[in-house]
């Protein structure tokens, strides 16, 4: 659950960790993000599905009250390492043989929502960057994408002939 949280929603793991049950709404279908890298709130989107995976998860996790991905041992914070390491475990099982960090799950959000036509202000305002620059960063463009583009010569109302 919370490897797919950090994608579907475009969240860093020091905020992931830091998630309360009520930071969820399920009405609004958002996700309160409140321990930012630069220290101002903000809310991004929660899919159907992860909210049915959360869900799922909190059930079987004895139902927690306050942090939403608590630590089995302290009752606390998850540790952001032990997160990291869980998502290279998780990677090496699916068969992922390069190297991945969890922040791949983040550049992935953004660079998907980009390519399914999403604004750029929005996967900015949904990352959580003041700067637009450092929403540039997260843009990867696939080569499927660019095998789609249509070369304007080509276009027959725009092109020479």
């Amino acid at each position: 659950a919370i490897i797919a949280t950090m994608y579907s929603s475009g969240l860093r793991v020091s905020e992931v960790v830091h998630l309360h049950y009520d930071d969820i709404s399920r009405t609004n279908m958002t996700i309160h993000v409140r321990e930012t890298k630069g220290r101002i709130d903000r809310y991004t989107i929660l899919s159907q599905k992860n909210l049915d995976l959360l869900t799922e998860y909190w059930y079987k996790c004895g139902r927690p009250k306050d942090i939403l991905f608590p630590s089995s041992w302290s009752g606390g914070y998850l540790d952001i390492a032990s997160v990291n390491q869980f998502f290279k475990k998780s990677a090496k099982l699916a068969g992922i043989n390069r190297h991945v960090s969890s922040h791949a799950c983040r550049h992935s959000f953004a660079s998907h929502l980009f390519e399914s036509g999403t604004d750029i202000k929005y996967i900015q305002s949904l990352l959580g960057h003041v700067d637009p620059r450092s929403t540039d960063v997260y843009l990867h463009v696939s080569n499927k994408t660019l095998l789609g583009i249509r070369s304007p010569f080509d276009n027959p109302e725009g092109g020479e002939s």
